[in-house]
């Protein structure tokens, strides 16, 4: 059989191998299923709990018209679309795709909106807290209800534009043994395209932010303020974990297309190492979702104190007290001070 009958699961966000007869890879395609389910089902389970709970503390004491908690919010929202398409690859793995075309033009935009929208939403607010740093005042100026909204619609209609090749582009194919399969069309232009779009966005994202917090980490040593470095030290955590993640996936994924569409040509061994480097640090960026709540728990000083206000007054112990209203707290703040939620 010729190399070119080597083919695969082709979309940038879960490739898994269709025919093996080129190249055998029973022994890692065995490992990955061994993992796959337990580890996708508790992924979905924490990042469904723990996202939910960052979205209600930020909604009851926190005010929604600072640009960071907005952000927070939505970075909140990506994780838990992202992490809603987990059951569809669970069942993907074992069955096949048995949901239809729609569903997986759906999933796979889906997917792709929170990644993107991820990257933009940490990249926007580190600029933020730069100028914020930099040029408090020209922060003050923009932390309006109108302009918070304008500008996460205007990163949401980003992300959904990005994503638009994934709704055109994908389809269900069926392979030789039957079995479906939701992916780009044969078109592997379109693969190469895709994955030099999401590697150029995420290396770009990445400079913006280094060139942030160097310029940040200059003022904050020559003033030495515990006020601002608080302001900046969630957030880098934030981003350092979200690169951490995602980097591996972006490296082995872009090298994983080539050597399956034969545009490089390793051995047999090296490609199989090549699939289980790749599955590796695919399974690590999907922990992601589940990992910024357990930030801002040991990160994020007023993150905590919400979380035992919470705690107080669902306790049956202190359902009597009728604390005030913790939004009140902040509404008169700087921009050093408790206006956001680290």
């Amino acid at each position: 059989m010729n190399d070119n009958q080597w083919t695969s699961n082709s979309t940038f966000y879960d490739y898994t191998p269709i025919e093996t007869n080129y190249c055998n890879m029973d022994e890692t395609s065995r490992f990955s299923a061994m993992f796959t389910c337990i580890l996708y089902s508790l992924i979905f389970f924490f990042s469904l709990v723990g996202n939910s709970l960052v979205l209600w503390i930020v909604m009851k004491y926190e005010n929604l018209k600072s640009l960071t908690n907005l952000f927070i919010l939505n970075l909140c929202i990506t994780d838990l679309i992202f992490s809603c398409t987990l059951p569809f690859w669970i069942i993907y793995h074992y069955y096949g795709w048995i949901f239809g075309d729609f569903l997986c033009k759906a999933v796979s935009a889906i997917f792709s909106i929170s990644y993107y929208g991820g990257v933009i939403f940490l990249t926007i607010m580190t600029i933020l807290r730069y100028l914020a740093v930099v040029d408090p005042l020209s922060t003050m100026r923009t932390q309006t209800k109108k302009c918070s909204i304008l500008v996460s619609m205007t990163i949401w209609s980003s992300s959904i534009m990005v994503a638009v090749p994934e709704i055109i582009f994908t389809e269900v194919i069926i392979d030789n043994n039957g079995k479906q399969h939701c992916e780009y069309e044969e078109s592997f232009i379109w693969k190469l395209i895709e994955m030099s779009l999401q590697v150029t966005f995420f290396l770009l994202s990445f400079l913006v932010i280094v060139a942030c917090y160097i310029g940040m980490l200059k003022i904050l040593l020559r003033t030495r303020s515990q006020r601002k470095y608080r302001t900046v030290r969630l957030i880098f955590a934030i981003v350092v974990v979200f690169f951490l993640s995602w980097a591996p996936y972006n490296v082995f994924n872009f090298v994983y297309v080539l050597s399956i569409q034969l545009v490089i040509k390793p051995e047999c061994q090296t490609r199989n190492h090549i699939f289980f480097a790749f599955d590796i640090s695919r399974k690590v960026a999907y922990c992601h979702c589940c990992i910024n709540p357990i930030l801002y728990v040991f990160v994020g000083v007023k993150f905590r104190r919400h979380l035992k206000l919470l705690y107080k007054q669902l306790s049956p112990c202190h359902s009597r007290i009728s604390p005030s209203s913790p939004r009140m707290h902040s509404s008169h703040l700087g921009p050093y001070d408790d206006a956001s939620i680290y």
